[in-house]
């Protein structure tokens, strides 16, 4: 069977987002740095391509602004990353200048980012976020490439999930040469940290229900629907058994708003996509309360209890909220110019040096970190980019959900500082804007 030319660069851009899910999300400078490359290729290669050059030219023409606040914002990334004279640090990063000044004196050039070679990668990180949405611009111009995307983060949802429980199962053992570091406490799968993965599954399971919730997807692919019927399930035990509270707070969420869509609002009622949602719920409630026991299924919900480990030690304790305090008060340190993406983890560590291997690399709020890392400068920049492009979006049910995850996420976990968490919201949030005709 011969691909036409819009699924030959539909499944190369499937592959691309295939080695974020299987590395970690992508969550390394390395990986960053890979797939800057990688994605960038990708996009020159997609530029060849008359028909998509004019689709760019498009959007371009008609999000100018949007790009501009962005081009500024990436500017303004860079300009953290550069050495400074030390001086000018007394203006831009006061608390870096006496920091630098009590360890010496010799110093003449310095940054405003505490960990330039992290902001550095950053840097390329939110360049990929770019150039991700010229390429979804060029070649997801209809609604059935849509629904394409949704199949395939059902499916790799399913092979996560089935790999993940497993694993689990298994005590998450090593596999061939690969060492497993995961949690054998909760479902990881090929992340390291169960709320990221919960998350990412979270888009999947969105992925299985929007292209469930279309009839014409079962009437015309009904052998299909029923293969996305059973990932659905699959998906559902992979988060269930993560025991992320965040994830599962927000699949608690998640089924409450489709089943109120589906009863409340929605004009045509379909009953496999109501038995779906319930079978979800059961399948939910019948591990936790049967093979793990009762006192998980609330305990899993349990959002605002305290999942950051302690970091022993005789002096210090630290929950997830105290380090969130603790982000809070370095943000007003750092409040007009930051302290640079990538760098929170040197900043704790210079304010904790006696924690010896233990440290936190994440504030546990995305918010705060983010507005300590870029300032409210480089934020002001940022928010004014996203605005200008995002007000453009059509909000429907899916969108809503969507900026409901966004909202939790930012308050009370660190998903958005990886790599491909912030790809998939990009990803869905891009293809809901209208469709060319």
């Amino acid at each position: 069977m011969q691909l036409s030319k819009n699924k030959k660069y539909q499944y190369t851009f499937f592959l691309l987002i295939s080695i974020y899910a299987i590395f970690n999300g992508g969550n390394s400078n390395l990986l960053i740095q890979v797939n800057f490359l990688l994605i960038s290729f990708f996009y020159f290669f997609c530029l060849r391509d008359k028909n998509y050059n004019l689709h760019f030219k498009y959007f371009v023409k008609e999000n100018k602004k949007s790009i501009f606040f962005y081009i500024l914002f990436l500017f303004y990334l860079l300009f953290q990353l550069l050495p400074l004279p030390i001086d000018s640090l007394k203006f831009f990063s006061p608390e870096k200048y006496i920091y630098l000044t009590t360890l010496s004196s010799n110093l003449k050039y310095s940054s405003i980012s505490l960990a330039p070679s992290n902001s550095f990668f950053q840097l390329l990180n939110f360049c990929s976020l770019l150039i991700l949405i010229f390429i979804l611009k060029m070649i997801f111009y209809r609604e059935q490439h849509q629904n394409r995307l949704y199949l395939f983060l059902s499916f790799i949802g399913f092979l996560s999930a089935l790999i993940a429980t497993f694993l689990y199962l298994s005590g998450n053992i090593d596999i061939l040469s690969f060492k497993n570091y995961n949690n054998t406490s909760a479902s990881t799968g090929f992340f390291v940290n169960r709320g990221v993965f919960s998350i990412f599954l979270l888009f999947c399971l969105i992925s299985s229900l929007e292209y469930l919730g279309k009839s014409k997807n079962i009437k015309d692919n009904f052998l299909t629907s029923v293969y996305v019927r059973l990932f659905v399930v699959f998906i559902a035990i992979g988060l269930v058994t993560t025991f992320s509270r965040v994830g599962n707070f927000l699949l608690l969420s998640t089924m409450l708003f489709y089943m109120l869509n589906e009863i409340f609002f929605k004009k045509d009622k379909n009953n496999i996509f109501r038995n779906i949602i319930l079978i979800i719920i059961l399948i939910d409630i019948f591990i936790l309360g049967i093979y793990f026991g009762s006192s998980r299924i609330i305990d899993r919900f349990n959002l605002l209890d305290n999942e950051f480990a302690e970091i022993a030690n005789t002096e210090v304790n630290f929950s997830r909220f105290q380090v969130i305090k603790f982000a809070f008060y370095q943000m007003y340190d750092y409040l007009f110019f930051g302290y640079g993406p990538g760098s929170f983890e040197i900043i704790f560590q210079i304010n904790f040096p006696d924690l010896t291997n233990k440290y936190a690399n994440h504030a546990h709020s995305d918010l705060i970190q983010f507005i300590g890392e870029f300032g409210l400068f480089g934020f002001a920049l940022f928010i004014l980019s996203i605005f200008s492009f995002f007000i453009k979006t059509s909000y429907d049910l899916k969108n809503n959900l969507l900026l409901f995850y966004l909202i939790i996420i930012l308050l009370f976990d660190f998903s958005l500082h990886i790599p491909f968490i912030q790809f998939l919201f990009v990803i869905f949030f891009t293809l809901n804007q209208k469709f060319i005709k």
